[in-house]
């Protein structure tokens, strides 16, 4: 029962993050502007983590609190995800939502780029061939194959930056400051989002700030972009172990492709499907063989 939980918990989280892009686009579609979008999305994830974090610390006085050098390491590190966030939503508006999620996953593969050059040896072979393998799902996802498709080559690129960005916040994750209490590391990290997101927009975020975008969007955004995961994450993970939590993370794929084709109406093929498939079977064999790798 407590691993059928978990799956759930870790199961909701991924799926936070899928319908995000999904909102992004509806607000774009209903006049929101992007620079305020993420900046509320953070905005709230600060204000909410903060709250949590007071009333996690009176409850538990005993938790390792964080020095300065800690605080200072997750603010920057947060910097990669308000990257991601502003490039992911700048890239939706040049690609459909379901290019540019298959786009954001090519972090799968450059996170296996970033371990080699970090542990400055060659992957294992079962790496290498996921890699690939994602390349080529990448292929049929985005339906390139097709010789009339013309996607955008401003959407492509700002749709692969925030996969780079990704992958540093996918480490800043799972790697820095983990003495630190779950919550507490979320907060400073979604802190130096909100402090990136500022510095990105600047003057924009002034110039289209409107408060029925935080009440129509921002808050659901806030929630679902950097509340609910980290929280599910913590409390999943622990009951249904690592190698089983990655596989269910890709869940992310699906429900943001789904939720665009309901909500946004976007079309997808079969041949893109396959693609997406082929990206989550991936996902899975790259995961099943973590023990031996």
């Amino acid at each position: 029962m407590s691993k059928l939980r978990g799956v759930f918990l870790v199961g909701f989280g991924a799926a936070s993050y899928g319908i995000l892009a999904t909102i992004v686009k509806f607000a774009n579609n209903s006049g929101a502007h992007t620079s305020v979008l993420t900046f509320y999305q953070s905005l709230i994830g600060v204000v909410s983590l903060f709250i949590l974090m007071s009333i996690q610390s009176r409850k538990q006085p005993d938790l390792v609190k964080p020095k300065s050098k800690s605080k200072i390491k997750l603010v920057l590190f947060g910097i990669s995800m308000g990257l991601t966030s502003c490039l992911y939503y700048i890239s939706i508006q040049y690609v459909s939502v379901s290019i540019g999620i298959i786009l954001l996953m090519q972090s799968i593969w450059m996170s296996v780029v970033w371990e080699m050059i970090q542990q400055r040896k060659l992957a294992h072979w079962s790496k290498l061939a996921g890699s690939l393998a994602v390349l080529v799902g990448t292929v049929f996802a985005t339906n390139l194959i097709q010789q009339d498709i013309q996607i955008s080559f401003t959407g492509l690129l700002y749709g692969l930056s925030a996969a780079l960005s990704y992958t540093v916040s996918l480490h800043a994750s799972n790697h820095v400051e983990k003495q630190v209490p779950s919550i507490t590391r979320s907060f400073y990290l979604i802190l130096g989002s909100l402090l990136t997101v500022t510095a990105f927009w600047n003057i924009q975020i002034l110039e289209h700030l409107d408060w029925m975008v935080l009440l129509k969007f921002g808050i659901v955004l806030g929630i679902f972009g950097t509340v609910i995961p980290p929280i599910m994450f913590t409390r999943g993970i622990p009951l249904i172990g690592l190698g089983l939590a990655g596989i269910l993370v890709a869940l992310e794929i699906p429900v943001s492709i789904l939720s665009a084709h309901f909500v946004l109406n976007e079309q997808i093929s079969l041949v893109q499907w396959f693609g997406v498939f082929l990206i989550l079977l991936t996902v899975i064999f790259m995961n099943s063989r973590k023990k031996n790798i």
